[in-house]
C-alpha cells in the first residue's frame, strides 16, 4: 500500500472499527498524513489567510472528524500488542500516560494469532 492509503483505508473502511488488529505501519501512517493535514490547514489559515479565527474554526472541525478514526486505530493497535482497548486511556494520565501509550505504538506485533485476530502481517502475503 502507498503511504496515504492507510490515512484513506481508516476514514473510510475502517472508521469505527474496533475489533481486529493494526500493524506499527498502519498506525504509524495514518498519524504521520493526519498531521501533515493538521499542518496544511494551518499554514492556509493562518499565514496565508491571516486569520487565526478560521483556522481555530478549521483545526476543531478537524479535530472531531479524525477522533473516532485515530481511536479505532488506537484500539486495534493496542490489540496487535496482546493489549485490552482500555489501555488508551492512559492518555487521562498527563505525562506518564502518554509516554507509556508510545512505547505500546512502538512496540512490535504479537508473532502469532491472539485474542484479537490473526497477525495482520502474516495475512498480506497469503495469496
Amino acid at each position: 500500500m502507498k503511504w496515504y492509503e492507510w490515512y484513506i483505508k481508516c476514514v473510510t473502511t475502517d472508521y469505527f472499527k474496533f475489533q481486529g488488529r493494526a500493524r506499527r505501519k498502519e498506525y504509524w501512517m495514518f498519524t504521520l498524513f493526519s498531521f501533515i493535514i493538521y499542518m496544511i490547514l494551518s499554514i492556509i489559515f493562518e499565514n496565508i489567510m491571516s486569520s487565526p479565527a478560521g483556522y481555530t474554526i478549521t483545526s476543531t472541525i478537524y479535530s472531531l472528524a479524525i477522533f473516532i478514526p485515530s481511536f479505532s486505530v488506537t484500539v486495534r493497535r493496542l490489540h496487535d500488542t496482546n493489549r485490552s482497548g482500555w489501555w488508551s486511556l492512559l492518555v487521562i494520565i498527563p505525562v506518564i500516560g502518554i509516554l507509556i501509550l508510545l512505547i505500546f505504538m512502538l512496540l512490535d506485533s504479537t508473532p502469532s494469532n491472539n485474542n484479537y485476530g490473526e497477525n495482520p502481517k502474516e495475512q498480506q502475503y497469503i495469496v
